[in-house]
């Protein structure tokens, strides 16, 4: 049976020993992040925190913070939701009576893609308050945060154009009893609702949606096709329409069974500075003006439960939340583009920075092709790194992947560089707030001559890299003629002492990154190249040369992966409370 609500989702998780009750007081600036984090590190069960420093209300994180855990909330793996999605579309195309009946179970879930009976009375609001969000038990989750947050909000907001609806979850840095910040970022359906308002001088109301039920919480999370109602779409995860109740001070409609329902607007041309706070990519986001909030009422039912997330160094809960997305939204990128076999965006790469695709190459280049169609199509214009590969390769592993570029990858002809184009809010690699730039690696075999590598399993005849450079801190053959290095020094100034010397040259691709990398885990290395370089700034060939206007690269792909001066810091909890929570650790989980 689908769960009506979050309480109900907890229970569930409670008797499958997948909850743990902590009543032990904590702090929500700091401490809960750190409990929270070492939890998920061990695929750890989700937190209900009973006693939070400030708040009456207990608080819920690490709902969906593992697999089983969004197993659970669905009912079914997520990507047997893909592949019922893709079997439904392909059987009543064209329709037929047979087709129809075949997939009667997806027609029933189809139907379900609404809202039920409008309530006049509803649990969510069975009280009502005047609205102080400072009674929330709000994180703090790093120390240079600006302050509290509301980090699992459900963003309700309708165009004034045409009263479509967008559910979405952006922080909220809480600005005052009753005014927070709303972080709308490039290409979110809220912001395009906003600036419509804007645009016509008008106020949006805003409704914040804390605590539903898993499909509902989970649908705000996916990336849906622009156009895609995520309340309409909860209802096909769920298998049952959505109960909705009248908003107490606007027309919208809200979740009857949610915790609480805070009631607002959005007031234009007014920002707030926002910020820093520490995000997926592992460093703080930078200090931005984003708009604000403007609490009316809030109403909640009876003994309400305040949900969180932790968003930081992957992995964290997102990492499984975009695993999930990836297996539900994934397999519809196949109606558009059919020769592809699977795509997978890396949560190491925090999701944006690393995109691979297996494509099954029907014609010469049609994989970058089918590239440069996904970079044209809702969020995933926001990718900054495409390998393809060939149709018979794991997207997932990366070893698999990196052979596939040492083998079939030529810059001459399979690297594409695409400069100044639209990037996302959160990357800060090319020093220019959305806009960055974007590159192509096309390691698929069509056509091609397989580069047997002599070396390849002779791991032992591997130079000491330490002769070459005392700027060398550590390396890793990821392959044979892939190889990352680590330093502690200037990543150009190591490129220009190592492109001179025939063993590098010889490389497929060489990459410098910063000394906090660990090159022995496969998380880290991924999170230290790709989060930490912009194509057009920081990568390099020892030739190039201009065919007319045409730039043909020839050598090896030579990237200065390293933390620059200029990007914001690294998430690094302060050691103070790294020893509380060591003291209080068994006191947490005692029984």
């Amino acid at each position: 049976m689908p769960f009506r609500d979050l309480q109900s989702f907890l229970t569930k998780l409670e008797s499958q020993g997948d909850l743990v009750r902590i009543k032990t007081q904590v702090n929500p600036e700091l401490e809960i992040t750190e409990i929270v984090t070492r939890v998920i590190r061990h695929d750890g069960p989700a937190l209900l925190f009973e006693n939070v420093i400030g708040s009456r209300y207990p608080l819920a994180i690490n709902l969906f913070g593992s697999v089983r855990r969004i197993e659970t909330a669905l009912g079914r793996r997520p990507e047997l939701i893909g592949k019922d999605l893709i079997n439904f579309i392909n059987q009543i195309n064209p329709p037929s009576l047979k087709g129809l009946w075949q997939t009667k179970k997806q027609i029933k879930r189809m139907l379900a893609a609404r809202t039920s009976k409008k309530w006049l009375k509803a649990p969510v609001q069975e009280f009502t308050e005047t609205g102080n969000l400072n009674e929330f038990p709000a994180l703090k989750c790093w120390p240079d945060d600006a302050g509290r947050f509301i980090t699992f909000p459900l963003v309700l907001t309708k165009d004034p154009l045409n009263g479509k609806r967008n559910l979405g979850i952006y922080r909220m840095q809480i600005q005052g009893s009753a005014q927070a910040g709303l972080h709308w970022q490039l290409g979110k359906g809220g912001g395009y609702h906003f600036n419509n308002a804007e645009k016509m001088n008008k106020e949006l109301d805003v409704i914040i949606v804390l605590g539903s039920d898993p499909a509902l919480m989970l649908s705000a999370a996916l990336p849906l096709p622009e156009g895609i109602d995520e309340i309409a779409f909860s209802g096909f995860l769920r298998g049952t329409p959505l109960s909705m109740v009248k908003a107490k001070t606007q027309a919208t409609m809200v979740p009857a069974y949610a915790e609480f329902i805070i009631e607002g607007t959005a007031p234009p041309h007014i920002r707030n500075q926002e910020g820093p706070f520490g995000d997926h990519i592992g460093h703080y986001s930078e200090k931005e003006p984003f708009p604000i909030f403007n609490v009316k009422a809030i109403t909640h039912r009876k003994n309400p439960i305040f949900p969180a997330a932790v968003v930081g160094y992957p992995p964290q809960e997102d990492s499984a939340i975009g695993e999930a997305a990836q297996g539900i939204i994934g397999p519809l990128i196949k109606i558009i583009h059919p020769e592809i076999v699977d795509m997978w965006s890396y949560p190491q790469a925090s999701f944006t920075n690393l995109v691979v695709v297996s494509v099954n190459s029907r014609y010469v280049k049609e994989p970058m092709k089918t590239a440069l169609g996904l970079l044209g199509n809702g969020q995933l214009s926001l990718s900054k790194c495409v390998i393809l590969v060939e149709g018979d390769v794991s997207v997932r592993n990366w070893k698999d992947v990196a052979t596939e570029i040492t083998h079939y990858f030529n810059p001459q002809n399979d690297f594409l560089l695409l400069p100044k184009l639209p990037s996302d809010t959160l990357d800060f690699t090319s020093f220019k707030i959305h806009m960055g730039s974007k590159m192509i690696i096309d390691a698929t075999r069509n056509g091609k001559v397989h580069n047997a590598s002599k070396d390849s399993h002779e791991s032992d005849n591997r130079p000491n890299l330490y002769e070459f450079s005392s700027m060398i801190y550590s390396w890793h053959f990821i392959t044979d003629k892939f190889l990352v290095i680590s330093t502690e020094q200037d990543g150009n100034k190591l490129l220009d002492i190592l492109l001179k010397i025939p063993f590098f040259q010889n490389l497929k691709i060489l990459a410098i990154v910063s000394a906090e990398t660990n090159l022995e885990n496969e998380t880290s290395t991924l999170w230290g190249i790709f989060s930490h370089f912009d194509p057009a700034r920081d990568i390099r060939f020892p030739q190039i040369h201009l065919i007319n206007a045409v730039p043909v690269f020839q050598g090896v792909l030579a990237i200065d992966a390293t933390i620059k001066l200029g990007y914001p810091k690294v998430l690094k909890m302060d050691s103070e409370i790294i020893e509380l929570v060591n003291n209080k650790w068994k006191e947490y989980f005692k029984k």
